[in-house]
């Protein structure tokens, strides 16, 4: 009787050896959890980030009256020296500002992209169609224009002659996004929102294809998208904005 009861006393504490080595549960049942995950893999891919506006009802959690791009711009001025690919502060960061959304400086590491909605999803089954290699691709909620997919694609770099380089703020800074519905190219100076991102009015920034996917040569993607952009403009009676391309002369 001794001896049994002893096999069953093990045999429960076994049991709740167990019960307490068992894993959590996925990250998708925990959405702070998952958050985090998600930021920490754009880090580790060894895009840049920092914190930016988060919804606050319809408006945007700035202080800025009439803020033109609500919940789509950094915190702070300083986000280009900011932005940061270091584990501990970004986990200081998404733990301390739950609400937050964050942005990737782009043109250190990556550029983006940026196209009007439906063209993206037409050079995207394109794409992959013809066997191209796509890189992550982010879907940003919105209306008209303000309905974008984001390409973050390998960034051109710093080229020796400066005459082959210029700042987006030519074309496609994010606050200049109704001078420019077409394509936009996000490089040095400029920035984007990383998913997971709320936007006001149920909005987000969503990955359709994350940060696994490698990050590639943006003009393997240029005609494609740019194509897509000129059947939209002419879809919707519009004229293609003009776009400035670094490529160079």
């Amino acid at each position: 009787m001794g001896s049994e009861s002893g096999r069953v006393a093990r045999g429960e504490q076994s049991r709740i050896s167990q019960w307490l080595r068992r894993k959590p549960k996925p990250d998708a049942e925990d959405p702070a959890r998952e958050r985090e995950a998600l930021l920490l893999a754009v880090a580790a891919a060894g895009l840049p980030i920092s914190p930016a506006a988060h919804p606050a009802g319809y408006r945007c959690s700035c202080d800025r009256i009439g803020c033109p791009t609500p919940a789509r711009h950094p915190v702070s001025f300083a986000w280009q020296t900011q932005s940061t690919t270091d584990r501990a502060q970004i986990e200081r960061w998404a733990r301390n500002q739950p609400a937050a959304n964050f942005i990737t400086a782009t043109g250190m590491v990556h550029d983006v992209l940026d196209v009007p909605l439906e063209a993206g999803h037409s050079a995207l089954e394109r794409l992959l169609a013809a066997g191209i290699e796509v890189g992550p691709v982010a879907e940003s909620g919105g209306t008209g224009d303000q309905a974008r997919m984001l390409f973050f694609t390998a960034t051109r770099g710093t080229p020796e002659d400066e005459d082959e380089w210029w700042p987006c703020e030519l074309d496609c800074h994010p606050e200049t996004m109704d001078e420019h519905p077409g394509l936009r190219w996000h490089c040095r100076g400029s920035y984007v929102l990383v998913p997971p991102a709320a936007l006001p009015g149920d909005l987000a920034v969503t990955w359709l294809r994350g940060m696994e996917h490698p990050l590639v040569d943006p003009l393997t993607l240029l005609e494609t998208l740019t194509d897509a952009c000129a059947t939209y403009a002419g879809a919707s009676d519009r004229a293609p904005a003009t776009v400035a391309w670094p490529l160079g002369r």
